[in-house]
């Protein structure tokens, strides 16, 4: 297995000299957040968390996300928070790129480093901190859990994305592949968190229409991304909203491997009023 790599906000501000033409696009079908724009006067604060800044990328909002909030969190040592969620209906996913993190929930600590994963129940009173001497960045991913009647809550989980081998789409000789960290027939869960691979010239070969919402972050190179009308070069860094049925596909430039941290919500029915639970 090829050693992965992981795209981080680059922070700072650009020279003064340097052009406005780029890359950043808002429509009513998706949306693309280069990472030239990840920049450190669009970053947040947050109640309860020291020594931590946030990249908010993607939030409920009309005309834009509906399912999840997505945020870049970067805490700097001794950083974290011990009551980092205020919504105790919320979920979450946490994915490092960048430093060492320990998360403690169900009396449990676990160590996560570039590629770890977990997912932590709604109401599970989780916390976070940075032990180590470099600042960590990892993606928090957050919904409203849908829990349904007869069907047991999820659990917490911890995995690393090296651990795991990824699932080869069917057809494609492993060229496109996924990595899932929880299994897809579970139906306790109603959101998955997923690494995509794509090996150079391999491609989505049709235009994917579909109901779930996602939200893509670019971890390593590039690739040309079919985004409802329009054909976008996107690139490590970037981050790309699609609204549910917004048309996609992909071919991946190379010359090295594509590949993204995907959000979809999953495993329930819609809820028939916009916007609903």
């Amino acid at each position: 297995m090829q050693t992965p790599t992981y795209a981080t906000p680059p922070g700072g501000l650009p020279p003064q000299g340097q052009l406005h033409t780029g890359r950043a696009v808002f429509t009513e079908a998706y949306a693309v957040i280069p990472q030239g724009v990840m920049r450190d006067i669009v970053t947040s604060n947050l109640p309860h968390w020291g020594g931590t800044r946030a990249w908010i990328i993607a939030r409920p909002l009309t005309g834009f996300a509906e399912t999840f909030a997505q945020y870049i969190m970067e805490v700097a040592p001794g950083g974290g928070s011990d009551r980092p969620e205020p919504d105790a209906g919320a979920e979450a996913v946490l994915f490092v790129v960048e430093g060492e993190i320990a998360v403690s929930v169900a009396g449990q600590t676990r160590a996560l480093g570039p590629g770890g994963y977990a997912y932590l129940p709604a109401g599970s009173g989780w916390t976070v901190t940075n032990p180590g001497t470099a600042p960590a960045r990892f993606h928090w991913i957050r919904k409203h859990y849908q829990a349904v009647d007869g069907i047991d809550l999820p659990e917490p989980v911890f995995a690393t994305e090296t651990d795991i081998a990824p699932s080869p789409m069917p057809g494609t000789e492993g060229r496109w592949a996924t990595t899932r960290f929880v299994d897809p027939d579970d139906m306790r869960h109603d959101m998955h968190v997923n690494v995509v691979t794509f090996e150079p010239g391999a491609s989505i070969p049709f235009e994917e229409t579909h109901v779930m919402e996602h939200g893509l972050y670019v971890l390593e190179g590039k690739a040309v991304y079919r985004l409802n009308r329009d054909w976008v070069e996107v690139e490590a860094g970037d981050f790309m909203w699609l609204r549910a049925f917004c048309p996609q596909a992909c071919y991946a430039g190379g010359p090295g491997r594509f590949r993204y941290l995907l959000y979809k919500d999953v495993n329930r029915h819609p809820a028939l009023t916009p916007g609903g639970l």
